[in-house]
């Protein structure tokens, strides 16, 4: 633990930015990501109205070979996301103008970029509409900024692991391909995020076998599953949605109650 005083910001308890710069450096001497030893710096954008955070949250993530952009507002975050490409956009729902979600909401219409949702503790009914619109993962705030580091590393690294050698993946009339990363339900395209595709294709290696949830957590968000987190529940609801609205009537997606999820073939 660090003996130097903590910090505020906004009423959040944070640990001294120098510490945990000082901190981001050491670690990143000892271990940088797969995606970073394969093409350099990863391109986040953060979008978040708190400057204090911002600041603090670029100096720390930017010590370990990550490339920070802060936009303070919903308006300039948006524009910033039309003029550049990001692997990974962090993002405030609690925002003046333009909410998070709004800006969540916009993105979707364009890009499959994996987001990571900053909402106020307690925030039950944003976070689970953030993932229902097509967040990846989320974190209350106030958070440490080392579990925010670890969580854009898991979603990074699943994005490279992306790039491997081409695997196609089939079961009735959903086809999926892990080069290309698209998923076909006949000739229809299912536009998922990365995390819903992830949840797909665990399931597709193994039809008609429960998977836990414990594993689709650690295969999709590259964390463990924390208690009465429902991610897994509410991406798995919007990969059944998209399957059906794509005319997919014979494959389902069943749970199992208190175990975890299995892809029933049709008859």
């Amino acid at each position: 633990m660090d003996s130097a005083k903590n910090c505020q910001v906004r009423g959040q308890t944070i640990a001294p930015t120098g510490s945990l710069v000082d901190d981001a450096k050491r670690r990143n001497q000892l271990y940088n990501t797969e995606m970073n030893a394969a093409k350099g710096a990863a391109n986040i954008l953060l979008i978040d109205d708190d400057r204090e955070l911002g600041k603090m949250l670029s100096d720390f993530l930017g010590a370990d070979n990550l490339h920070i952009t802060v936009r303070n507002n919903g308006e300039s975050g948006l524009e910033e996301f039309s003029r550049n490409k990001f692997d990974l956009i962090i993002l405030d729902i609690m925002m003046p103008g333009i909410s998070g979600l709004d800006v969540l909401k916009r993105i979707r219409l364009k890009s499959a970029v994996p987001v990571i949702m900053l909402t106020a503790r307690g925030d039950d009914i944003d976070r689970i509409i953030g993932l229902e619109i097509g967040a990846d993962d989320y974190l209350p705030k106030p958070f440490n900024p080392r579990e925010l580091l670890a969580r854009i590393k898991a979603i990074l690294r699943r994005s490279q692991a992306s790039k491997s050698p081409s695997q196609i993946l089939s079961l009735g009339n959903i086809t999926l391909d892990t080069r290309t990363h698209r998923a076909m339900v006949n000739d229809a395209e299912l536009e998922l995020t990365g995390t819903e595709f992830e949840l797909l294709k665990c399931l597709l290696e193994t039809p008609g076998e429960v998977v836990n949830k414990e594993h689709l957590c650690e295969r999709a968000l590259g964390r463990r599953l924390l208690p009465y987190d429902r991610s897994v529940d509410t991406h798995i609801s919007n990969l059944r949605g998209k399957l059906e609205r794509a005319g997919n009537k014979d494959e389902t997606i069943q749970n199992q109650r208190g175990v975890g999820y299995l892809l029933i073939p049709g008859s």
